[in-house]
Order: C-alpha cells, then sequence, then structure tokens
C-alpha cells in the first residue's frame, strides 16, 4: 500500500472541511492508505504522528491562511520538522498543500508558497492541481477550481459562515480532485520504484 499523510490545523472548522475531502479523494485510489493529523491548538505532534509522516509516501499539507501566511500552529509543526529535515527523512516524498480564507483572494498564494517552500526543504517532490479554473461568467463557487489554484487547492470560506456552510461545492470537489490526483501519482511512483 502507498502511504499517504495529510497533516493540517483548522481553526474554525472549515480547513477540516477542506482536509476531510482531500481524504476522500486520495483514499478513493486502489492501493492508497490515507492518514490523518489534525495539528493541536498546541501545535505539539505526538510521537506516533512523527512516526506516520516519517513512513508516508506522500504529505500533503493544510492550513487557514491567517494573515497571508499559515497558523502559528502549522508553522511550530514545520519548524519541528527540522528532525527529519537534518537526516533527509523525507527525501523524495510527493508533496502538496490546500488553503483557506475567508476571502476570494487573502492572500492564500503566500500559504501555498510556504508549503512549497518547506516541502523543498525536506527535498519533496511537489503536485500541483492540475485543474483548469472555472473562470467564466456563468461560473462561480460550485464550480471546481473557481478560485483558479494551480500550486494547491484553495478554498473561500466567508467569515460569517459555519462549516456546514463552508468551503462550498466547488472548493470541496476541488480538493477532492486534489487528494486524488497526489495518491494516484504516489502510487504510480511507488510502482515505478518496486519494478
Amino acid at each position: 500500500m502507498t502511504k499517504i499523510a495529510i497533516i493540517y490545523f483548522s481553526g474554525y472548522g472549515h480547513t477540516e472541511k477542506q482536509a476531510e475531502a482531500v481524504k476522500e479523494g486520495a483514499a478513493g485510489v486502489n492501493s492508497a492508505a490515507v492518514s490523518v493529523i489534525r495539528i493541536p491548538e498546541t501545535g505539539d505532534l505526538t510521537e506516533t504522528d512523527w512516526d506516520t509522516l516519517k513512513e508516508a509516501d506522500a504529505i500533503i499539507y493544510g492550513s487557514p491562511t491567517y494573515m497571508g501566511g499559515p497558523a502559528w500552529q502549522f508553522k511550530k509543526f514545520a519548524d519541528e520538522s527540522s528532525k527529519p529535515w537534518f537526516a533527509s527523512a523525507w527525501k523524495d516524498k510527493i508533496a502538496g498543500g490546500f488553503t483557506n480564507s475567508a476571502t476570494v483572494n487573502g492572500d492564500k498564494g503566500a500559504t501555498i508558497n510556504y508549503f512549497f517552500t518547506l516541502s523543498q526543504q525536506h527535498g519533496q517532490i511537489w503536485v500541483g492541481t492540475g485543474l483548469l479554473p472555472s473562470n467564466q461568467k456563468q461560473h462561480g463557487p460550485d464550480d471546481v477550481n473557481w478560485t483558479g489554484g494551480f500550486a494547491g487547492a484553495l478554498a473561500v470560506s466567508p467569515s460569517d459562515a459555519s462549516p456546514d456552510e463552508a468551503p462550498r461545492k466547488g472548493d470541496l470537489e476541488t480538493a477532492r480532485l486534489y487528494g486524488e490526483r497526489i495518491a494516484q501519482i504516489a502510487v504510480r511512483t511507488q510502482d515505478a520504484l518496486a519494478a
């Protein structure tokens, strides 16, 4: 089995919903086993969490975008990943990322770039969404990749929306398709290495 790990922080439940969609997509791929690690409010991972990341063939990062970057809890995890970095433990693992904020832009690209840079520090292989944007007049929040994310999956959750209301249908389907794509690439990579 190809092991996919999704590690994320969610402050209000919106990014958790996005993570669940990524998981659904990845878990639908044959030969893929998915583990989900929700970073707690303290930002501290357990030894079991670190072992899950060590054993994973792909790591998908997620956080809401707060003030132009990921939440501090995610940054704490990223800083503490210097231990596996020193040993090149995540080198050549597949990587990807997703984020969510209250506005259509909200500087979400800065958070995806943070994930990308973290992955490159670790020597990982980044996978983008591979999705065309829904960018015509007829399109809206219910369409796939309405936010136009290419490097990672983006979602919009208005500040007065509950997790039951947002992210909306199109953003969740985008996240699902992205999880599926990352898992497919990870499985193909593992199959090629085993051949």
